[in-house]
């Protein structure tokens, strides 16, 4: 392999570590910031459980998405070192942009855009089948989001329904899920991941029930009324420490989601290089992409909570509950699918579907507006410049 092979390895690395840097700045910091409003953690503390959660969220779950942001998006062609240095480029100049301008640049579609416009570059057909998937998934995003967070707050409202009975439901719930997310890290004998109700299903045994195993119900079922149990003593004796409670449990699972689902956006630019043309595990690509988000995290989230604490505290604690409730459930949803995310996407459209129960959105028409049009206009021109500047840079080195 030749010197020049070598500098493009090195830089392509530099550029992924920066891109989970960015990410781990910016996307996995606003699952903590209701808790932080509510005084449930400190900011530093919450900087500090973020990287942790989120770096093991990516090394346990960020595969799927990374194997489709790197394999998936363009038919006939395989993502070259210089190719994957340029996209990821293009990606986190567009991250660069959204952070010092303060426009809403999401980090799933820019770099998806810009993957599509480097494999274009190289000669690839598009990947119509993927781009279905992933559009009607982003489409889906903000009904489904804002949905689950109506639901959620309405519930969280009704009068008749106390809170030391609604707050444990969603725990369990919560609870339920989490024993049913797929993890890299346990092992199974017929696919790459399980769950801890997996798990137990295989080394138990026992009956299937319409093809699911009796043991894993029982697991999930086992892990909801533990939950339940917990956080309904915690409202029992102070509603309020009840909800502090659940409002820390759930920025953990949420901040663990958002690892698993944005590491894919650093690390699957480097899919071919690392698992081909080096030979490395995936677990190796993983883990450059966890360390970045952990750094970000330490390095650049304690600001961004003090600003978005301030937000959620003025939303108040149950419909900060109310939109973290769905970005769990649709985060593991995209992991599941290996569909590329904008996480604030996701809790922007919760804020809004909780408002709307309360009797307003709280987010002016114009920005929702803005917002949206901010998103097509990054997919756009992400594609446009990935396009080009693959095209400058490969005959600038003479390399295709």
């Amino acid at each position: 392999m030749s010197v020049v092979f070598w500098a493009l390895v090195a830089f392509a690395t530099v550029s992924c570590l920066f891109m989970a840097w960015s990410l781990g700045a910016n996307s996995n910091s606003p699952p903590f910031a209701p808790a932080i409003g509510a005084n449930a953690v400190s900011t530093m503390r919450a900087a500090f459980l973020i990287g942790i959660l989120a770096a093991a969220g990516a090394l346990t779950q960020g595969g799927a998405i990374s194997e489709t942001v790197g394999a998936n998006l363009i038919r006939g062609v395989t993502i070259t070192p210089l190719a994957a240095t340029t996209g990821l480029l293009v990606a986190a100049s567009f991250m660069a942009f959204g952070v010092y301008s303060g426009y809403p640049v999401p980090a799933a579609f820019a770099t998806t855009g810009a993957m599509v416009g480097v494999g274009l570059s190289l000669g690839g057909g598009p990947a119509f089948d993927t781009y279905r998937e992933i559009g009607t998934f982003w489409v889906l995003v903000p009904p489904m989001s804002g949905g689950l967070a109506y639901l959620t707050a309405t519930l969280l409202r009704r009068e008749d329904v106390p809170e030391t009975q609604s707050i444990p439901l969603l725990a369990a719930v919560v609870a339920a899920i989490l024993a049913n997310v797929k993890l890299g890290v346990i092992p199974h004998p017929e696919r790459a991941q399980a769950s801890v109700a997996d798990a137990a299903a295989v080394s138990l045994g026992g009956p299937s029930v319409v093809g699911v195993d009796v043991v894993a119900i029982v697991v999930t079922l086992l892990f909801a009324a533990l939950a339940h149990r917990y956080i309904q003593r915690r409202t029992r004796a102070s509603v309020e420490a009840g909800i502090r409670t659940f409002l820390f449990a759930l920025g953990s699972v949420v901040a663990f989601s958002s690892g698993g689902s944005q590491v894919g956006l650093a690390t699957g630019p480097l899919e071919n290089l690392y698992g081909v043309e080096l030979g490395l595990p995936g677990i190796a690509l993983l883990g450059i992409g966890a360390t970045g988000i952990l750094a970000g995290a330490w390095m650049g989230a304690p600001r961004l909570l003090q600003a978005t604490s301030r937000e959620y505290a003025q939303l108040g604690l149950r419909r900060s509950i109310a939109a973290l409730v769905p970005g769990f459930v649709i985060a593991q949803i995209a992991i599941t699918l290996g569909i590329p995310i904008s996480f604030n996407n996701i809790i922007i459209s919760g804020v809004i579907g909780g408002g709307l129960a309360a009797g307003t959105a709280g987010v002016s028409r114009r920005k929702i507006g803005v917002t949206l049009g901010f998103w097509v206009v990054t997919l756009a021109t992400s594609i446009a410049t990935g396009y080009g500047l693959y095209q400058l840079l490969s005959g600038l080195f003479g390399i295709k």
